[in-house]
């Protein structure tokens, strides 16, 4: 357990990376914002847009008997879709492909984190480029922002081939974005948030920054360049997914 001063006290808005991170500020804050850029946070913004009720679910266990269970479909990966089946993490197919009414969406970082954090019963917020003004404008009307009251950024982050956390360009820069838009929260932010927006601010083409780094090559060059353009479009979305009884809905 980290100790109290890593928890970033007296700041009404906190920034930190992963699983782990998410679980010690979800010990401390009122709410948590989950941004998985590439791509679970922007599925998800996706999905929700369109009716869709998003439940996150670890990645590697038994999605198909869960969704089973819920009555739900279950999202696959990208390259396992077929014509009758074309739900996955995929966020330009499931702009596409035709609406159900729940979706069991697993992923190894945003959406591993979500389900972890909803288990210990804090709001949590999925967060984009997309949406992170409409999340932002959200969470200060929610009155969260204050000493009391603060709210946990979380950049998912990607995985490296051991399991250990790899810091991603496009979740830090979704990160700042979210921050961004609560720099003005009665409580402030903390050094940790605040360092973020200097990435931001020294970023001056964030779409080509996405598409440029590690994660979104990575994406462009398997073929899935449709997904990193969907994810690099900037406030172009009002909806704010929020995790209710374990279920993303539009807040």
């Amino acid at each position: 357990m980290a100790s109290a001063v890593h928890l970033q006290p007296g700041s009404g808005a906190r920034f930190d990376w992963g699983l782990t991170g998410a679980a010690e500020l979800g010990r401390v804050c009122a709410v948590l914002v989950v941004v998985d850029v590439l791509s679970f946070t922007t599925a998800v913004e996706v999905a929700v847009a369109r009716g869709v009720r998003v439940h996150p679910f670890p990645w590697g266990e038994q999605a198909a008997d869960y969704a089973l269970r819920v009555g739900a479909v279950a999202a696959v990966g990208r390259r396992q879709t077929t014509t009758a089946h074309p739900w996955s993490l995929s966020p330009a197919a499931l702009a596409g492909a035709p609406v159900v009414a729940d979706l069991v969406l697993p992923s190894p970082n945003g959406s591993a984190i979500s389900a972890a954090a909803s288990a210990v019963g804090r709001p949590v917020v999925a967060a984009c480029l997309r949406n992170a003004r409409a999340v932002g404008r959200w969470l200060h009307q929610q009155g969260y922002g204050t000493t009391d009251a603060p709210v946990g950024v979380i950049a998912a982050g990607e995985r490296w081939p051991d399991g250990t956390l790899r810091p991603s360009v496009e979740d830090l820069l979704g990160a700042a974005s979210v921050l961004d838009a609560l720099s003005g929260v009665p409580g402030g932010l903390s050094v940790e948030a605040a360092m973020t927006l200097a990435a931001l601010a020294s970023t001056p083409d964030v779409p080509a920054a996405v598409r440029g780094c590690v994660s979104g090559r990575a994406l462009i060059e398997s073929g899935f360049a449709g997904d990193v353009e969907a994810a690099v479009q900037r406030d172009v979305s009002t909806v704010v997914p929020v995790l209710r009884q374990g279920v993303f809905v539009a807040g």
